[in-house]
């Protein structure tokens, strides 16, 4: 009975963890076809607390139910249910993982980066590129090193995949198939798994203050991406549908083909947003540069600077619902929230 309480008090004062079960890869079976589907509710969520059983040895493990859905279907929707049951535990846990499909997780990183701001606990999301049940898969070591990560002195929102801890807002999916799925856009990684867990000095740390977060997104985003011949007529269309804010992949340093300022002026005078990004992996928008990026942005485009697309996409979304201006919009945008954008 000694040896019974002792074991008893011993796993009572492990650290506690609240997993968010969003589905993805990590959970899904390939079906006789070769085709990765969904399990049912139930099986999913046991495949994943499967995946290592030792970990009651680390914490002690509870999980809420998100979705149990491929993450091509993830909406931003959902971004308010997950910061939202965050909340609601928030007293409860010392830690959060998402488990989530690799397809949109930088577009959740993201989104969570700025729905949840300046929170003082680590919130860690992970998946995997080969479902758990195969003995070669990698959501094993993903899930195990996330719930590890969630256990140290750090804070935010941030994606563990492969070797790299990465901060939410700067990551992204460059791989369909590679393991290292996944990068640190236009800056350096938060941290990196070795035989230890080495995080980067100036990383953020556990706080007391009291959670705010701050939900909402608009969706009605659209992402266009410029190629040599694009026809106009299609994004002065896309203005015309009730859009609400437009991201513009733009080249290089953000320049766009004379041919498109009469669209662009058609979007200012409709005081829609426009967001000039680079199609280059890396890099920063730098419209001054050449006239016709000068010119562009004396038609009313904001240039993002160096943030990524991800974060360029979600933080719009974010805006949209809590500014009425472009010009204020143009303000918040370049105000850097969570480590998602330098404009120098």
């Amino acid at each position: 009975m000694k040896k019974s309480s002792k074991r008893t008090a011993t796993k009572k004062s492990l650290p506690r963890i609240l997993v968010l079960f969003c589905g993805g890869t990590i959970v899904m079976r390939t079906d006789a076809h070769g085709t990765l589907q969904m399990q049912s509710r139930v099986e999913a969520v046991n495949a994943l607390l499967e995946l290592e059983p030792k970990l009651h040895n680390l914490a002690r493990l509870s999980v809420r139910y998100i979705a149990n859905i491929d993450s091509s279907n993830i909406e931003p929707a959902h971004w308010d249910t997950i910061a939202q049951a965050i909340q609601e535990s928030y007293n409860d846990y010392d830690g959060f993982v998402i488990t989530h499909g690799t397809n949109t997780l930088g577009y959740t990183a993201s989104a969570l980066s700025f729905a949840l701001p300046k929170i003082g606990k680590p919130v860690v999301i992970t998946g995997a590129q080969i479902p758990g049940y195969k003995i070669e898969t990698d959501g094993r070591r993903n899930f195990v090193n996330a719930v590890r990560v969630a256990l140290l002195d750090i804070a935010g929102v941030m994606a563990v995949f492969d070797e790299e801890i990465i901060l939410g807002a700067r990551a992204s999916k460059v791989s369909e198939s590679k393991l290292d799925a996944f990068e640190t856009i236009n800056g350096e990684d938060l941290g990196e798994i070795r035989t230890h867990i080495r995080l980067h000095p100036d990383h953020a740390r556990r706080h007391a203050e009291p959670l705010q977060i701050m939900t909402g997104f608009n969706p009605r985003v659209a992402v266009v991406t410029l190629t040599p011949g694009f026809t106009p007529s299609i994004l002065e269309h896309l203005i015309s549908t009730g859009i609400h804010g437009i991201i513009l992949r733009g080249y290089g340093p953000g320049d766009v083909p004379y041919a498109l300022l009469p669209a662009l002026k058609k979007a200012q005078r409709a005081k829609i947003p426009v967001v000039m990004t680079t199609q280059c992996i890396e890099g920063v928008t730098a419209m001054h540069m050449n006239d016709v990026g000068q010119q562009a942005l004396n038609a009313g485009v904001i240039q993002a600077f160096n943030i990524s697309l991800e974060a360029a996409v979600t933080k719009l979304m974010w805006l949209l619902p809590r500014y009425n201006t472009v010009e204020e919009i143009k303000t918040q945008l370049h105000t850097n929230y969570c480590g998602e954008i330098t404009t120098n």
